[in-house]
């Protein structure tokens, strides 16, 4: 594999991106003596990306962006914001200052960045979200996933799971984020059709593993047996959940996520799981990456793309495990030309697995 152009920041970290000397839009490179295009004739970029927090879905989709940064030309300027809006904003405001030639962002929540939002567009630097969405008209480009659908088909696992009748509980991503929004929106849209099935509790554990064991150990503690099933809007709640049930001796009660995480997947094919919905992070997090440099140096792309996560079951789940775990690093050398190839047609979730 190439060498890794990621420069990690590390929370604000102004001195270690301000030091870079960089001057002028489309100068940011902090790689001395960089050739500007490579054998390729793809022009030298430095994109700036802040994440939301740094879960397993994007540690994944951070090797993924590495993996196509480093064979497309690119340094990336990486940064987490710890689930906080204002170090995010610090973060984006050190890229504008930095002239980077493109700032993609995970947000924390939809309603942020407005100012900086406004100051990338006044210093022409292209500005795009990836993942979950920003509310603002301003943005150069968009890659987002289609969270309804994914909410809805998870929420539909769970209805045929219990025969659309019975108690569930929602563990949701953090609030105010597109992510929980939309996901959430999906869910309710199916809920609205089996009135025999009750919401016992629906609260945040901000996509976390650790928050998911305590809050579902409250509510098992509340409702006990009554609970029919778990609705976790990404895979690493449900796995949170799991864990919960089973210190409490329980067993066989129905759980289902999104996102497909190595675990996730692994839950999937024992059984723990009824199924999840594949977001891919290496696929989608490079796909972002590589819609922002293309818009950059002019190529012709589909616009603001949409991620349709495919349905795993134990049907294909072997082929997903083979792509995010056992066979990963053959995987990871064919997703540049695989991400190119799906920009091209638009259908950029495709990764050539049963159902798709």
């Amino acid at each position: 594999m190439k060498k890794n152009r990621t420069i990690w920041l590390g929370g604000i970290a102004a001195a270690g991106i301000l030091t870079l000397g960089l001057s002028g839009c489309g100068a940011g490179d902090p790689t001395a003596g960089a050739v500007s295009t490579n054998a390729s004739g793809q022009k030298h970029l430095t994109i700036g990306v802040s994440v939301y927090d740094m879960s397993s879905f994007v540690t994944e989709g951070k090797e993924g962006i590495d993996t196509y940064a480093a064979e497309n030309n690119i340094d990336i300027l990486w940064n987490s914001a710890g689930l906080d809006v204002n170090t995010q904003a610090s973060q984006i405001d050190q890229y504008v200052s930095a002239a980077v030639d493109a700032i993609v962002v995970i947000p924390v929540q939809a309603d942020s960045l407005q100012p900086q939002i406004a100051a990338a567009k006044a210093a022409k630097i292209p500005f795009f979200d990836v993942n979950a969405s920003l509310n603002s008209t301003d943005l150069t480009g968009s890659v987002q996933p289609d969270d309804v659908a994914a909410g809805e088909q998870e929420a539909q696992m769970m209805m045929d799971a219990i025969g659309g009748k019975g108690n569930v509980i929602i563990l949701q991503g953090p609030l105010g984020g597109s992510g929980e929004l939309n996901r959430g929106k999906g869910i309710d849209n199916v809920l609205a059709k089996y009135p025999d099935v009750k919401v016992l509790a629906k609260d945040t554990a901000n996509w976390k593993r650790d928050e998911a064991v305590n809050k579902v150990k409250n509510w098992i503690s509340a409702f006990g047996d009554d609970i029919s099933g778990v609705i976790a809007q990404n895979d690493d709640m449900g796995l949170g959940a799991l864990q919960a049930f089973k210190e409490a001796g329980k067993t066989g009660v129905p759980i289902v996520g999104i996102d497909g995480i190595a675990d996730g997947l692994a839950a999937v094919k024992s059984g723990d799981f009824i199924g999840t919905s594949l977001q891919n992070g290496t696929v989608e997090l490079s796909a972002g990456v590589a819609y922002a440099a293309a818009v950059v140096r002019g190529d012709e792309v589909k616009k603001n793309p949409i991620y349709l996560m495919p349905a795993i079951t134990k049907d294909n789940v072997d082929q997903a495990i083979d792509h995010v775990v056992s066979k990963r690093e053959d995987f990871l050398a064919g997703l540049t030309t695989m991400t190119n190839d799906n920009l091209k047609s638009g259908d950029i979730a495709n990764e050539g697995l049963p159902g798709q």
